[in-house]
């Protein structure tokens, strides 16, 4: 465990409530203190912290790794950001392209060409961890001339829901 400012303050916050809590039903000081003592971890680690990951959108970020690309493709969310922020693809060609990320899983649509166009290769990126997320992440590389001009990710909402 990282212990960061924020787990500070948030041990804290649950400690200041246990407190005040457990100091309305008795007021004996020694007891307050221990029992807010005793119970803060608990109540932070299997109660406060698990909430927060719930109905927060955070998750980690890696940097990308081709191998952890294809093995592990519930992970990819994970890079999409440096891939997206740093244009890591762009003035690659599609054979680097595919040995990278692998063969595109669906081409984009085209309003030119009113059709699916091979100048547009998606990658799916799985769902965000959280309650709620019903959108499902995916990452677009458009060529130009067999090159990437441009990388971005966008969502695509799920039929089941």
């Amino acid at each position: 465990m990282i212990v960061s400012p924020l787990l500070i303050l948030f041990s804290l916050l649950v400690f200041i409530v246990l407190w005040l809590f457990v100091k309305s039903i008795d007021d004996r000081k020694w007891l307050t203190l221990l029992a807010s003592a005793l119970l803060t971890p608990v109540i932070y680690f299997y109660l406060f912290y698990p909430l927060l990951n719930i109905f927060s959108s955070y998750h980690h970020e890696k940097y990308f790794e081709t191998t952890a690309w294809k093995e592990k493709p519930t992970l990819r969310f994970e890079m999409s950001n440096q891939i997206v922020e740093n244009q890591l693809f762009t003035g690659k060609t599609k054979s680097e392209i595919q040995k990278a990320l692998g063969k595109s899983e669906w081409y984009g649509w085209n309003d030119s060409i009113k059709a699916n166009s091979p100048e547009k290769w998606n990658y799916n990126l799985g769902f965000k961890p959280g309650a709620f997320n019903t959108q499902q992440e995916c990452l677009e590389l458009i060529f130009k001339n067999d090159t990437v001009v441009k990388s971005y990710q966008y969502q695509m909402r799920n039929k089941d829901y």
